[in-house]
């Protein structure tokens, strides 16, 4: 049997941790950033964990991640 194919797009956008919980980097950090408060930049350079739900998903676009 050949191999699956990953989903190349969610495989750029996820990463999983130790725990396996899947993480994902924040939006709206690209330009316009002059506007924004600077706590509300600096929340964003963390990552957020994607919700069970959502991942359950994501784990079956990316088989062997």
């Amino acid at each position: 049997m050949p191999k699956m194919k990953s989903h190349r797009g969610a495989a750029k956008r996820f990463k999983k941790t130790g725990t396996g919980k899947l993480t994902f980097q924040k939006r709206n950090k690209r330009h316009i950033l002059t506007k924004m408060s600077t706590k509300r930049k600096r929340h964003l350079r963390e990552k957020g964990v994607l919700a069970e739900v959502d991942a359950k998903r994501v784990r079956q676009m990316l088989p062997y991640l």
